[in-house]
């Protein structure tokens, strides 16, 4: 750790307590942020597997009444990065830069003709949806970018801790936020304009216009 915290001697007892009492209440948004960042089952497993070997290994080294949700979070990074240069010359699970094609202007219109091509039943549509379509206009994020939406938008961290975990500036974090948050809106904003979701008020404005002019 770049803080260099002092190694405190522990029983094997006094640090299985600790441990127990400390960080494993941290498994399941632990386990979300690792399934966030691999999207597959198995490898978020192996990941939070790997960060709580690693955790109980140097957990000696953690600072009692510090943050242990920071501390596992930057390890799960860590480990993930490192797993992530491992396999980069492996064929990828998910083609992060095709899964915003998943919802087409294509299958919009397909859906239409089977009869929901009413303006009603297209925003109530968008209303179903839109859940799947964040996490997958998340998920086309590159992976630095969609980090810093899931340590502060999903996890609730503020920027000093997001520093921590990331090992970077907070004024990169900031910047990165910043740029992660505009790539998220413009493929949001893609996917709604596809699903006809706010044409109606252009619609609306062409009609009002017309009638002026006549």
């Amino acid at each position: 750790m770049s803080d260099s915290p002092e190694r405190v001697k522990l029983s094997k007892e006094e640090k299985d307590r600790r441990f127990q009492a400390e960080l494993m209440p941290v498994l399941d948004p632990l386990y979300n942020f690792a399934y966030r960042l691999t999207l597959d089952e198995d490898d978020a497993n192996d990941l939070v597997q790997e960060t709580y070997l690693k955790a109980y290994r140097f957990f000696e080294y953690f600072e009692p009444g510090t943050n242990a949700k920071a501390w596992l979070f930057r390890i799960l990074k860590n480990s993930f990065i490192n797993d992530f240069r491992k396999k980069s010359k492996q064929p990828a699970k998910v083609d992060y830069s095709e899964i915003e094609g998943y919802y087409n202007p294509d299958d919009v219109e397909a859906e239409g003709e089977i009869g929901a091509s009413s303006s009603d039943m297209r925003q109530q549509s968008t209303r179903d949806l839109i859940g799947d379509e964040v996490a997958s206009a998340l998920n086309s994020l590159p992976v630095d970018f969609r980090t810093v939406i899931i340590l502060c938008d999903l996890e609730g961290f503020t920027y000093e801790e997001m520093a921590k975990v990331l090992d970077i500036p907070i004024g990169t974090v900031r910047s990165r936020l910043h740029r992660a948050r505009n790539f998220l809106k413009d493929k949001l904003e893609k996917y709604a304009q596809s699903m006809g979701y706010g044409n109606e008020a252009i619609d609306d404005d062409t009609e009002l216009t017309e009638a002026e002019n006549n």
